[in-house]
């Protein structure tokens, strides 16, 4: 017999598995890949997974579901959570995914680290039974932290597994996971809650901005992740890098059609201007990048339009306000 364990790298979907395995089950791990995981400072996704999968001595399949998941977030069937959290259609989408894996591992069974109760979108019986529906998996995916406060499914019913070895943890609080953890000697895990960015409110502005005024992309996302946001006009915005880090970021993703603001012969951010920059808006960048610099009166900031090639000298003779700031502030 073998499961086939969704596992993001985080505490819950290793004790999950850990549960399983202590049954002499055999497992194989699959994570998924999204432009919004942000589990930790140091990010999760494959990476954490893969640690994860080595401690737990089992083969990991990482599945990259960032075109398929930006097509579902345009219009989830089952809403957004708080902020822009699609988390039905979340699991749903990676479900669906694990699903057609199952026969190429030659997986009976799906497990998951799902605890009852612990998400208020996501986690109560009703959304865990319309998950199981509509990613055609009624009765096949076992929740080993919560089972027997679940409805049997197949593996407990064929006695696959024994359910009297499996867990009844419920609710938001973390101590009983921490404390199995302690059990298994399971440690230095990244994410103990989970974490995604579409939950957080800063992010969630900022991706609301750009479904307004643009499409998106992959790039779109990740710049969103990069510096602080100004919406200059619908057509224009600009992104400014807050340290060196995010400047060298901010580089990275430009794209040749941008507009390169950075500071001459003072310490300041780099700015990228995306959409359309006529001289009033170019202006206005160059106070915007001033008011970062080091310079008391201003700085002279060098303007670099790379879709032309152009280096254009244009002196700011006086940094934005700060309440002019918030008020473009995305």
């Amino acid at each position: 017999m073998k499961a086939l364990a969704l596992l993001s790298g985080g505490l819950d979907s290793t004790l999950a598995i850990r549960v399983i395995l202590s049954q002499g089950i055999d497992v194989e791990a699959i994570n998924f890949f999204t432009p919004f995981c942000q589990c930790s400072p140091k990010g999760c996704g494959g990476h954490e997974a893969a640690k994860s999968a080595d401690k737990l001595g089992i083969k990991l399949k990482v599945i990259n579901l960032s075109k398929e998941y930006i097509e579902m977030i345009k219009n989830p069937k089952h809403g957004y959570g708080k902020n822009m959290n699609p988390c039905i259609d979340c699991r749903i989408l990676m479900l669906k995914e694990a699903k057609k894996y199952m026969k190429e591992a030659g997986a009976s069974f799906i497990i998951t680290g799902e605890v009852l109760g612990q998400r208020p979108m996501s986690q109560y019986r009703r959304a865990l039974n319309v998950v199981e529906k509509e990613s055609g998996l009624e009765g096949l995916i076992l929740r080993p932290l919560s089972a027997k406060l679940l409805s049997l499914s197949i593996p407990e019913k064929e006695e696959w597994v024994n359910r009297e070895k499996l867990l009844e943890i419920s609710g938001r609080s973390r101590k009983p996971q921490m404390a199995l953890a302690l059990d298994y000697k399971i440690g230095d895990y990244p994410c103990p809650a989970g974490g995604c960015l579409l939950t957080d409110s800063g992010f969630t502005r900022r991706m609301k901005d750009l479904i307004a005024h643009s499409q998106i992309t992959l790039n779109e996302i990740e710049l969103l992740k990069v510096g602080r946001h100004f919406r200059l006009s619908k057509d224009a915005k600009l992104v400014v890098g807050r340290n060196e880090k995010e400047n060298e970021r901010l580089l990275g993703l430009k794209k040749q059609e941008d507009v390169c603001f950075s500071p001459k012969d003072v310490t300041g951010p780099t700015g990228i201007g995306r959409g359309i920059f006529g001289e009033t808006l170019i202006a206005q960048a160059a106070q915007i990048i001033a008011r970062y610099c080091d310079g008391i009166d201003g700085c002279k900031t060098e303007v670099v339009i790379e879709s032309s090639g152009r280096k254009i000298d244009f002196t700011s003779d006086s940094k934005i306000s700060d309440n002019e700031l918030e008020t473009i502030r995305i």
